[in-house]
């Protein structure tokens, strides 16, 4: 499964969300929106105001939701 996780500098739902993962051994791909300003303006796009914006093939989770993230696990 291919996850992206959106993220930016000083994000404590960030961190969780990189720790839950992590933890749990769901390989991921971090994109910071501080240093992409390509993925910025993608997110915004998309309608999204906020991070962390966790996508995967099957679903997409804002912010830090232990119980959708599990899903992932599955």
């Amino acid at each position: 499964m291919n996850i992206k996780l959106f993220s930016k500098n000083n994000c404590m739902q960030c961190k969780m969300v990189k720790r839950f993962l992590t933890e749990n051994k769901i390989n991921f791909e971090e994109i910071n929106i501080d240093n992409d300003r390509n993925a910025l303006e993608w997110l915004k796009s998309q309608g999204y105001q906020s991070v962390p914006v966790i996508q995967s093939d099957a679903t997409t989770v804002v912010g830090f939701r232990p119980d959708q993230l599990r899903q992932l696990a599955s």
